[in-house]
This record gives structure tokens, sequence and C-alpha cells, in this order.
């Protein structure tokens, strides 16, 4: 299985580094890199994630800092697809089931 991220996903992470790297650069590395740490784990264990009430759609926390990174399952493509990712003071879009 392999990773696609959606724009917005992209944007979402990009919009995180650059506001912790504005405060702190050192705390942007060490969130960014426990984030991918995260997605490293959904790849060995796409279904680890908490089904969301929106069809398909599941939650991922990461461990250390709390980051929310929701995402689909797409087995025809083989691919986990990365929605966004949201810091969990953030407005959410999808409850859990």
């Amino acid at each position: 299985m392999k990773l696609r991220f959606t724009p917005r996903a992209l944007d979402n992470l990009d919009v995180i580094s650059s506001y912790l790297r504005s405060k702190n650069p050192a705390a942007s590395s060490h969130v960014r890199a426990a984030i991918y740490e995260s997605l490293q784990t959904l790849l060995l264990f796409p279904r680890i994630g908490r089904p969301q009430k929106a069809k398909g759609v599941r939650k991922l926390v990461t461990r250390k800092y709390a980051y929310l990174i929701y995402y689909m399952i797409d087995d025809d493509a083989d691919e986990i697809v990365i929605l966004n990712v949201k810091h969990p003071a953030r407005k959410r879009e999808h409850s859990d089931a």
C-alpha cells in the first residue's frame, strides 16, 4: 500500500509546519517527525484508525502531539488517501462513529 495526499492534506501540513516554525523551529521538526512516524504506522496497519460517521473515513491520532489524521483506504488502488491533518483544537469536519 502507498500513501496519497490530497492537496488539502498537503496544505494542512504546510500550515502546521509554518506556524510552528515561526514560534519554535525545533518544535516544528518534532511535530513533523511525529506525524510522519504515524503515517509509517498507518502503512503497516491501514485499519488502525477509528471509523468516523462519514462513510469510509477513519481517524488516526498521532502519539506524542495528538494531531488528527483523517484518511480513507482505497483497496482498488492499493492506497491510503490522507484527507487532512488537524490540530485537535481546530474545528473538526468528521466525528467518531
